[in-house]
Order: C-alpha cells, then sequence, then structure tokens
C-alpha cells in the first residue's frame, strides 16, 4: 500500500519513515509554498536515507494567512498547525492510499486530533497514520540515536525543509528581521543525514 509521508528532513519524520517502512511503501513528500528552495534539503535528505521523494507545492494564500496569524498572535503555533493541516489535505488528494506525519504525542505543534484524522480519512477515502503519536520525546530521542546520523543546532544554522523556514522568509519580507525573533522562540533543529 502506497503511503505519503510529510517529509522536513527532520529527526521526527525520519524515524517516522522507518517505522512505517515494513508495513508501506514510504513515499517522503516536502509540502512547500514555493517561497524558498529549502525543499531541497529533504531531498537530499531524502536520497541518503533510500527513500522515494516528492515535492508538493502548497496554496500560496495559505502561507499568507499564515504570516498574518504569526503577527497577529505573536507566535507560531496557530500558523504552523495551520499550514500542516493544510499540507495533510492536500496530501490526502494525491495518489496515496495512506498518508502519515511526524507528530508526537507530545507536540504542543503541530498535532492531529482524533476528529481531524476521521475527517481527513472519510472526506479523502485515505488512511491517516501517526506512527510517533504513542512516543514521548525521550523515547524518540533514544531511537533516533540507535538509528539516525543526524546534525542538530540553532534553526538558522541547520539546514531544513519545514513550514517554519518559509513563514520566516515571508515574514521578513512583510514585517523585517527584528520580527522572526519576536514571533519563533529558539529552539534545536534536525537535519538527518542518512541511517545507521
Amino acid at each position: 500500500m502506497d503511503l505519503g509521508l510529510l517529509y522536513s528532513a527532520g529527526k521526527d519524520s525520519s524515524l517516522a519513515a522507518l517505522l512505517l517502512d515494513s508495513f508501506y511503501d514510504v513515499t517522503l513528500v516536502t509540502a512547500t509554498f514555493g517561497i524558498t528552495d529549502d525543499w531541497t534539503h529533504a531531498e537530499r535528505a531524502a536520497e541518503s536515507t533510500g527513500f522515494p521523494f516528492e515535492h508538493l507545492e502548497l496554496d500560496q494564500p495559505v502561507a499568507e494567512e499564515a504570516v498574518d496569524r504569526l503577527v497577529e498572535d505573536g507566535f507560531p503555533r496557530n500558523a504552523i498547525q495551520r499550514v500542516h493541516l493544510h499540507a495533510l489535505e492536500e496530501l490526502a488528494e494525491d495518489e496515496f492510499s495512506a498518508i502519515a506525519d511526524g507528530t508526537r504525542r507530545d507536540d504542543r505543534v503541530p498535532s492531529v486530533s482524533r476528529a481531524q484524522a476521521q475527517s481527513l480519512e472519510d472526506r479523502h477515502g485515505v488512511d491517516y497514520v501517526a506512527p510517533l503519536s504513542g512516543f514521548g520525546r525521550s523515547a524518540v530521542d533514544r531511537l533516533v540515536e540507535a538509528h539516525l546520523d543526524v546534525e542538530s543546532g540553532p534553526s538558522e544554522s541547520i539546514s531544513r525543509a519545514d513550514y517554519e523556514a518559509e513563514l520566516r522568509t515571508l515574514l521578513v519580507e512583510r514585517e523585517g528581521r527584528d520580527a522572526v525573533a519576536e514571533v519563533f522562540p529558539d529552539h534545536e533543529q534536525t537535519y538527518v543525514t542518512g541511517f545507521r
């Protein structure tokens, strides 16, 4: 059965690919708005892991709406959540029998509620799978340590292909560079360079 996995080249989505590989024909899919070419980082990571890769274009108005939300809220949670749900909707319209993401049990954002998952499945005739939904951060970190080669560091210094990178770019264009520091908290980013 073909499964499209939303892929950022980070540890969570890469670990999800490993977990799903025994049950599905996994394709790593990076969804972007075409604002940057950061999706190529995910393409390189996919090549290093041996999984097929696709690039999915999202609707530009959703990016604009997300940046409006960033400015209005002063934090990224609602904007990232909106983009993630849009990406799942677009992925569900693709040719896959199942779709998945790397959301974990303790993620605040993005997250997919039971009702949202059922709605996706019912409306698009796909299965939604969240293989890390029962794993906490420490369990994920132990599995990553055992199975993935990972670079990590501050968001600004690590190659990545997540929604945040493009939203940051749009935010800088609209509000200036200082707005990024005001809206996005400092956090560690990961980039997978291969499997062990």
